[in-house]
């Protein structure tokens, strides 16, 4: 069960994510899906972004390698 709260401090968080993303060269909507994915470590993208790698590249390298369908037929 969420609380009004819980959802409220969620979307927060979310919202915080896409703003980084978005200010370390993410195109906005890359950077929307991914700060709602909490599997991608936004610390780590950041990293590669800043050592150069390609912001689409880095979510890439850093894709989660099993996707929740695949996971739930498991």
């Amino acid at each position: 069960m969420k609380t009004v709260t819980g959802e409220r401090t969620q979307r927060a968080v979310v919202s915080w994510r896409r703003t980084q993303l978005a200010r370390a060269g993410f195109p906005l909507s890359v950077a929307a899906r991914l700060a709602r994915d909490q599997r991608f470590d936004l610390h780590a993208l950041l990293e590669l972004v800043d050592r150069g790698c390609p912001p689409t590249l880095a979510a890439r390298i850093l894709a989660p390698l099993v996707d929740d369908d695949e996971d739930r037929a498991a």
